[in-house]
C-alpha cells in the first residue's frame, strides 16, 4: 500500500488495545466515554469522509490490500490525522459481531445538533421521535428522513442511542446526512413554543385523516410516539393537529417506522402537489 510505511498498522491479535476500544463502542458506555462510534462498509466510510465527518480510525481487512478506493480513503484518513489499521478477517469478525464482516469499518467521532441552532423556515420538515426504543425503528426514520429530504429528526426523552451499531446498520449511512438533536421532553416543548410552522401528531385518537392536510408553505414538525404507548399528552396536546392513519384491517396501529414513513411521504407529496379542498 502507498501509504503503508509508518503509517498502517498490522493487527492480528485480538488483544490488541486498538482492538479492545474499537471493540469496546459496542457498549454504550464506552462509546459516550470515548464520543465516538462504528460505521461498517466503504462506501458508508466515503460518504461519511465527503459530508466532513471527523474519523479516527480506519479498519480494513488484508484481502483488500491493492483496493484503490480502499487505499484512497486509507490516504484521506490518515491526512485526517486518523489512524490505519490492516486486521485479519478474526479481528474484523470480532469488531463487527458478523461472520461475513465488511471489509471496511471507521471509527468516528458523534455529532449531534444542538437543539437551540435548530430555526426552521420555508418548507422544512423536522421529525420529533419521543421514547423510541428500537435501534432498527430509529435506523429506518432517519433513513426515510434523508430520502424525502427532511432537515432532521429530534429524540425526546430516554431513546435508543442513535449511534449504536444496530441503529447505525439499519440508516444505511444517512446517519451522516441527516442531523440529529436530542433534548428532554421539558427542553423541547420550551423549543416549540418558538417553532413558526404546523406541528402534527399522530395520536390512535387523532380527529383528523392524514390525508386531509396541507403541509405546503411553512415548516412542519412531525411528532410520533413510543413504539408501546404513543405520545404522551404533555406532546400530544402541543400538537397544532393531531392525525390518524386509517386501517382498514384487523391490526389497530402501524409499526413506528412504517406509519412515519407513511406520514414523510405524505408530507412531501402534499408540499409538492397543491391540491384543493384540505385542511388549512
Amino acid at each position: 500500500m502507498s501509504e503503508r510505511v509508518g503509517r498502517v498498522r498490522e493487527v492480528t491479535s485480538l488483544a490488541n488495545p486498538l482492538v479492545k476500544d474499537i471493540k469496546a463502542l459496542a457498549l454504550k458506555k464506552f462509546r459516550d466515554q470515548q464520543n465516538a462510534f462504528m460505521a461498517e462498509g466503504l462506501k458508508l466510510v466515503i460518504d461519511a469522509l465527503d459530508l466532513g465527518w471527523s474519523i479516527r480510525t480506519l479498519v480494513f481487512a488484508k484481502s483488500a490490500l491493492g483496493n484503490a478506493a480502499v487505499e484512497k480513503v486509507a490516504a484521506r484518513t490518515v491526512a485526517a490525522g486518523g489512524t490505519v489499521l490492516e486486521v485479519s478477517e478474526k479481528v474484523l469478525s470480532a469488531i463487527t459481531r458478523r461472520d461475513n464482516p465488511q471489509m471496511v469499518v471507521g471509527v468516528f467521532a458523534q455529532r449531534l445538533q444542538p437543539l437551540k441552532s435548530i430555526r426552521p423556515a420555508g418548507d422544512d420538515v423536522w421529525i420529533g421521535l419521543d421514547r423510541v426504543r428500537d435501534p432498527g425503528n430509529l435506523g429506518t426514520v432517519i433513513r426515510t428522513a434523508d430520502a424525502v429530504g427532511a432537515k432532521g429528526v429530534i429524540l425526546i426523552g430516554e431513546t435508543t442511542d442513535p449511534f449504536s451499531l444496530e441503529t447505525v446498520r439499519a440508516t444505511m449511512g444517512s446517519i451522516f446526512a441527516v442531523p440529529v438533536a436530542r433534548a428532554t421532553a421539558e427542553a423541547f416543548l420550551e423549543w416549540r413554543k418558538g417553532f413558526p410552522g404546523l406541528v402534527a401528531g399522530t395520536h390512535l385518537k387523532g380527529a383528523v385523516d392524514y390525508r386531509t392536510v396541507k403541509f405546503e408553505g411553512r415548516p412542519t414538525l412531525l411528532l410520533m410516539g413510543n413504539e408501546q404507548q404513543g405520545l404522551p399528552d404533555e406532546l400530544a396536546k402541543s400538537c397544532d393537529r393531531l392525525l390518524r392513519i386509517p386501517q382498514a384491517g384487523r391490526a389497530d396501529s402501524l409499526n413506528l417506522a412504517v406509519a412515519t414513513g407513511v406520514m414523510l411521504f405524505e408530507i412531501r407529496r402534499s408540499a409538492l402537489t397543491l391540491e384543493p379542498g384540505g385542511m388549512e
